[in-house]
């Protein structure tokens, strides 16, 4: 009787180490994360990419998003011209009294003194041009005022008693950025100053950013051009503060970066960067590391979605690599290598980032240990039962 039951429960312990497949655990071993992008080339699920030097060499030259590369121009802004909807005023004045402009008492409110005349502003029609008496309908679309001046002078020469003209394009909008979104202070449409103003000088006008600078993308609307940019690249790097152009739509966009950690750690947890970049290391520190008594050291991987170009660079061979759009990456570093610990120094945590540490093989093993010993308890005091009873029989 005793043997059948010792029998039947190395048969059951047997079973169990069998399907350690199917026991609890937090995620897939290091084996089974390896082992899936090994499978053939052409329906392999991700690359995983050891993390060394050259790996973190490749990873530095990833490229970035760039106002400066995007748009090129790095130039100041062109001294404004008068466009379509802009309001226009124009003064004339006449070297004596008695001529065209001159104006009587009835209209002294209107001049702007003895010899002049200011005619009420107007706006530039869809044809560019404004309305000027005795010159008649004047193009102003795509010139400066001073250019305008000198048109209008032209003119009345021999109409007016020796003019001289004053233009002034009192609401110039259409040399205007408009600037919104939830991380700035007031959305407006601001009119662009002569002397030229970068991208922080339009938003500190805003009235600056109301968020953390780490959470904020910038992005510019240019000719039918859109890029999307970090404000924190653009306070660290000059090139990126680029000048405005008129018609730029500038919209600030809170956009937290965080990323995630689960597996074998002290802590699974969604974090926010908290900074402008955020190393492995400091990833792990966040969650208080490893757990030193379940956790595989070899394996802690980094799960991601990679550029194209990236993973050309890292394995050319890969048929991922050829992909559209982006690709699924996964990172894996060796903590039991020494080096490792420069690696996770150098290795940048990118947004949406999910860092995975894998449980250790003793730990699935310790766990069919345990199973075996739920189901041995019985089944040894069935057999301590019955080896009472068949003393007691005797």
């Amino acid at each position: 009787m005793k043997s059948v039951l010792w029998a039947t429960s190395l048969a059951m312990f047997t079973l169990g180490l069998a399907g350690c497949a199917d026991l609890p655990s937090s995620g897939p071993s290091a084996v089974a994360v390896v082992d899936a992008s090994g499978g053939d080339a052409q329906t392999r699920p991700y690359e995983v990419i050891d993390v060394d030097p050259s790996t973190i060499e490749v990873l530095g030259r990833r490229p970035k998003s760039s106002f400066a590369q995007r748009f090129g121009d790095h130039r100041a802004s062109i001294e404004p011209v008068i466009g379509v909807g802009d309001m226009i005023s124009v003064t004339i004045w006449e070297a004596s009294s008695g001529g065209l402009f001159s104006s009587p008492a009835a209209l002294e409110k209107l001049s702007a003194g003895a010899n002049s005349a200011t005619i009420p502003e107007q706006v530039v029609g869809r044809d560019g041009s404004i309305t000027v008496p005795y010159a008649g309908r004047v193009k102003v679309a795509g010139r400066t005022t001073r250019a305008v001046q000198e048109v209008i002078q032209r003119a009345l020469e021999g109409k007016a008693i020796q003019p001289q003209v004053l233009v002034n394009d009192a609401k110039p909008i259409s040399n205007t950025v408009t600037i919104g979104g939830e991380g700035v202070g007031v959305a407006q449409r601001m009119p662009l100053s002569v002397k030229g103003d970068h991208l922080l000088d339009v938003i500190a006008q805003a009235g600056g950013v109301r968020m953390q600078v780490n959470e904020i993308f910038v992005v510019l609307q240019r000719g039918g051009v859109t890029e999307r940019v970090p404000l924190a690249r653009v306070t660290d790097d000059s090139r990126e503060n680029i000048f405005m152009r008129p018609g730029d739509v500038v919209t600030l966009v809170r956009d937290p970066q965080t990323f995630i950690v689960s597996g074998a750690t002290n802590a699974n947890a969604e974090l926010p960067f908290g900074n402008d970049t955020v190393t492995l290391a400091q990833a792990l520190v966040k969650v208080g590391g490893v757990a030193d008594y379940r956790a595989d050291a070899s394996g802690v991987f980094v799960f991601r979605y990679e550029q194209p170009s990236v993973l050309r660079a890292l394995r050319p061979g890969s048929p991922l690599a050829r992909a559209d759009g982006r690709v699924p990456v996964v990172y894996r570093v060796d903590l039991k290598n020494p080096n490792s610990l420069f690696m996770e120094q150098r290795f940048q945590i990118a947004n949406r980032d999910l860092i995975f540490i894998s449980n250790a093989p003793s730990v699935e093993f310790e766990k069919a240990i345990t199973i075996f010993n739920g189901v041995l308890a019985p089944v040894s005091s069935t057999a301590a039962t019955a080896a009472a009873a068949t003393v007691t029989i005797k």
